[in-house]
């Protein structure tokens, strides 16, 4: 599928998945460890709304007490607040909210269809206040676009009541690279020659470095410098901590397993 209009225009939507996920952790020699959704693609699209994949996929984890993180932009994850609540009550759930910027506007043109900035912080606010483990995911920070935001971005997420935060750096993989500088050319004409130069400087002279470790903070001077803002706000703001992201792997019980013991 192409990242440009397919992207826009096709959903694929794995119907089955919450029973191709119980067919796999029922499996011999299965090892529990926490599955994560939204590292490719986001768990609360609007055709979830609909179709209530990750709903299933959360029943099945929470029946099995299997961990679970999840990464979304989407507010609608407060939908299924009774669920996580209670997989957070068994330290099986920890959750990060993207935050991308604060500017309605800027939001509307980067990420069309998606959540509010204030809908984003309020899912936050909602989540902690019911006990589950929230981080924010200042995501993907664009040089000369909104990079200048991160510690707002940050303050405002610990506000909420973010426990831990994380950052990364515009990644243009394959197809993506010439769909985003068509955006820029669009909406920052004057801008685009300047951030695609320093888009350049942080993958070594290359639109894109997929070297594992480096490709999600990039390097060079506007990578560190941005390295270090980042280590010195969540510092500040006591960011810095994990707790109750450590997830309980040991009260996983597999399917099959339950039956025996009944």
């Amino acid at each position: 599928m192409s990242p440009g209009l397919d992207f826009e225009t096709k959903l694929i939507a794995k119907t089955n998945a919450a029973d191709v996920l119980e067919q796999q952790l029922s499996k011999p020699g299965y090892v529990c460890a926490p599955i994560n959704l939204g590292s490719n693609t986001d768990p609360y699209q609007p055709i979830e709304r609909e179709y209530r994949i990750t709903r299933q996929t959360l029943e099945v984890l929470l029946r099995y007490r299997h961990p679970v993180t999840i990464i979304t932009k989407g507010s609608l994850i407060l939908r299924d607040l009774d669920l996580l609540t209670e997989l957070a009550r068994q330290r099986l759930v920890a959750v990060m909210i993207s935050l991308t910027s604060l500017d309605d506007e800027l939001k509307r043109i980067l990420e069309p269809r998606t959540a509010a900035p204030k809908a984003r912080l309020r899912a936050i606010r909602v989540m902690r206040e019911a006990g589950i483990p929230v981080g924010v995911l200042c995501s993907p920070m664009i040089p000369m676009i909104n990079d200048s935001e991160l510690e707002s971005l940050l303050t405002e997420a610990h506000a909420a009541g973010a426990q831990s935060a994380a950052y990364m750096m515009l990644r243009l993989p394959l197809e993506v690279a010439p769909l985003f500088e068509e955006w820029l050319a669009a909406h920052y004409p004057q801008r685009a020659a300047h951030v695609m130069s320093l888009v350049r400087q942080v993958r070594g002279g290359e639109v894109y470095d997929s070297r594992f470790g480096v490709r999600m903070r990039g390097e060079g001077p506007f990578a560190d410098l941005l390295a270090q803002r980042f280590s010195k706000a969540i510092k500040r703001l006591g960011l810095d901590r994990r707790e109750g992201f450590n997830l309980d792997c040991t009260a996983f019980c597999p399917p099959g397993r339950q039956m025996a013991l009944l």
